[in-house]
């Protein structure tokens, strides 16, 4: 089975307490029947616990399942026991950035608003540098790692498997020099070359827009599987939050197609990022 191990996690969190309300019990009646605490299937269902095969096979013998999805489940657990390629970096990666990797990575689609940097799925390595220089306390080798990691994740854009991809990013962003002329000729070059991947949009939202159904930067991510929810992350600077429910996913989507309404066309868009790569080129 395909996926990332984060993405195999969540998937079975989501079918654990599926499993549950059907049943129409709740933690502390499933936690009392198998001798357990009610925390502890709590912690299976919302992922931040570790669920062993053997847990699985108590749950389902409880829940009297069928054989088929009794190894299905037990073989979610094993692969969201296994490490991700970006963990190996160490601390190239915030724990709370882990999460999205996987679930990135797993994506058949996404949805993102930048409205102050151009996305990271975009970026050249020495932009990437340059944001982690001014943007955190990093050694230069956790800087190096940091980079390594955004330059694989971009991979993604031009595998088979593809997610389809749309960018939204706000004028200043395309405008902001980080690092120097150079550096942002560069960076836009690679925009460009970028959005020739067939699987890749990007829109411009201009400055004379006036208001926009958005305050801040926001990336929505879709899943192949009808299973798995769609998903809502936004991050700060030391943390991030995820957005499942369908109030916030519906609100979401309802912005960002607000924002495609006010951005320019993506061939607009080109037009208005080859004009600024112009005046970088004296």
């Amino acid at each position: 089975m395909a996926g990332s191990p984060t993405a195999r996690r969540r998937r079975l969190s989501i079918e654990l307490k599926k499993l549950r309300e059907l049943s129409a019990l709740t933690c502390a009646q499933v936690g009392d029947a198998l001798d357990w605490s009610g925390s502890k299937v709590n912690r299976m269902e919302t992922g931040s616990g570790r669920v062993q095969p053997s847990d699985i096979e108590a749950l389902c013998r409880f829940y009297d399942t069928s054989d088929e999805l009794r190894e299905f489940l037990k073989s979610l657990a094993r692969q969201a026991k296994t490490r991700g390629w970006w963990q190996v970096h160490g601390a190239g990666v915030p724990e709370w950035f882990n999460i999205y990797i996987g679930l990135e990575q797993d994506a058949s689609t996404l949805r993102q608003y930048q409205c102050e940097l151009l996305p990271g799925l975009m970026q050249t390595a020495a932009y990437a540098s340059e944001l982690c220089k001014t943007g955190a306390h990093m050694s230069p080798q956790a800087i190096d790692r940091a980079v390594r990691v955004r330059m694989e994740r971009q991979t993604i854009l031009t595998q088979p498997s593809a997610p389809d991809a749309w960018f939204i990013v706000n004028e200043a962003a395309v405008r902001n020099v980080i690092g120097d002329r150079a550096l942002m000729r560069e960076q836009l070059e690679r925009i460009l070359e970028s959005v020739e991947l067939s699987s890749v949009t990007l829109q411009v939202l201009p400055f004379d827009s006036d208001t926009y159904p958005a305050t801040g930067s926001f990336t929505m991510l879709g899943f192949p599987d009808p299973g798995d929810p769609d998903i809502v992350y936004r991050d700060g600077i030391t943390d991030a939050i995820y957005l499942e429910g369908e109030h916030h996913v519906r609100e979401y989507t309802r912005a960002f197609d607000g924002l495609m309404a006010a951005a320019l066309s993506p061939q607009r868009s080109s037009q208005l990022i080859k004009s600024i790569l112009k005046g970088y080129a004296n």
